[in-house]
């Protein structure tokens, strides 16, 4: 008897390639690593959110005021952007390489399966602000309704975010009517605290962070339309050739980075001290900072992707960021194992002094860290822990 041995080509390729990848997204999950990490240190640094002296003094005001304008609501949507325009890639790619549209689907559900699951894992054991489990189901829900739409389907994103400018502003009208009409005594911008973050032993941690976790994916599952925004981005292939839309670019960077920062403004006022208000006006400036605050993600795009026409060489701080970026997933959960190891009560608890000094140099340094460890595994050819697990998962 004969045996007939037979190999069958896959009906999907595997991971993308570094010589595939595009400056301008890695860049930006780089350095946006840091907006991230100014918030979520700070949140470890005062057990709850948004992390920042309620009492500030001489330069704590001004930490507080640049936190609330330019970092708080601010830095995750450009991470919603840039998860939808990953799944377009990763997609494309699949696609190129002649995948089929079964294959396509199939790797995209499972790499977003494999993400909740390493969400769940990272708000059980580190931190109960985690997104990666979000993002997984959104991304299920974007790959199943969204990826294989038409371009005028797409469009309709436009749509959703024309009356998301609407809503903004009416409650921007609604809060400069609070601030004038605010009567009672003057209430500062306090924490709302986190059973988690101040928890006195890891065991006792992770039972607040099993309880705090389900209500907080629950609030980010939202930027779906964030992601929307992405995946239309990414269509166009903007951050492929940033320069050749250098007007788009222009006007998304001036009038979202214009809306988020003057929605930010009015609560970071309060938050440095410099303006009062009773506490029924703050709960309104709250509402229009974290509205405004999603139009931070392409705001935050645009505006990289215009310095990206501008670079003319990759120097190496430009490598060792964009190494980072390409490790995006590595350097995240590096970061909640940073803030547990160093901030924690039960571990190092580093907050000494100043807080909100302690939180801003302990998430600068963390960062510089994370990126000349994300430029040393480049030179190794490394594609970094996180990375590397999930594709083998994947593929």
């Amino acid at each position: 008897m004969t045996t007939t041995l037979s190999t069958q080509a896959p009906d999907h390729r595997g991971p993308v390639t570094g010589r595939e990848r595009a400056l301008a997204p890695d860049l930006i999950r780089g350095a946006m690593l840091l907006l991230i990490g100014l918030a979520n240190g700070a949140n470890f640094a005062f057990a709850g959110q948004p992390g920042l002296e309620s009492a500030p003094h001489g330069v704590e005001r001004v930490l507080n005021f640049l936190k609330l304008t330019f970092v708080d609501a601010r830095a995750y949507p450009v991470f919603a952007v840039m998860f939808g325009y990953g799944l377009v890639q990763l997609a494309r790619r699949q696609r190129s390489a002649g995948a089929t549209a079964g294959a396509v689907r199939r790797i995209l559900l499972k790499r977003n399966a494999w993400l909740i699951a390493f969400g769940l894992v990272h708000a059980t054991l580190l931190y109960f602000g985690d997104f990666l489990g979000a993002y997984g189901i959104v991304g299920i829900i974007c790959t199943l309704f969204l990826l294989n739409r038409g371009a005028k389907f797409h469009r309709l994103v436009f749509v959703v975010w024309a009356i998301m400018v609407v809503e903004t502003v009416a409650i921007g009208a609604r809060a400069v009517l609070a601030v004038m009409n605010s009567s009672g005594p003057a209430h500062p911008l306090t924490n709302e605290p986190n059973p988690s973050l101040a928890a006195t032993s890891y065991f006792a941690s992770i039972v607040d962070r099993l309880q705090e976790y389900p209500l907080h994916m629950a609030t980010v599952l939202g930027v779906v339309v964030i992601v929307w925004l992405g995946i239309w981005a990414a269509r166009k292939q903007l951050l492929e050739n940033p320069a050749a839309h250098r007007t788009l670019l222009t006007r998304a960077a001036v009038i979202c980075l214009g809306i988020t920062f003057a929605g930010g403004v009015p609560l970071a006022l309060v938050g440095a001290g410099w303006m009062h208000v009773d506490e029924n006006a703050i709960g309104t400036l709250n509402l229009l900072s974290h509205t405004s605050g999603m139009f931070g993600g392409p705001g935050y795009v645009a505006l990289f992707g215009l310095l990206i026409t501008r670079i003319r060489r990759q120097s190496l701080p430009v490598r060792a960021i964009s190494a980072l970026g390409q490790r995006s997933l590595s350097g995240y959960l590096f970061q909640s194992v940073a803030w547990m190891a160093l901030l924690a009560p039960f571990t190092l608890d580093l907050r000494l002094g100043s807080t909100a000094y302690t939180a801003a140099l302990v998430a600068i340094g963390v960062w510089i860290v994370s990126v000349a460890g994300a430029y040393a595994m480049s030179l190794r050819s490394y594609r970094g822990p996180a990375e590397t697990l999930l594709r083998r998962l994947v593929y």
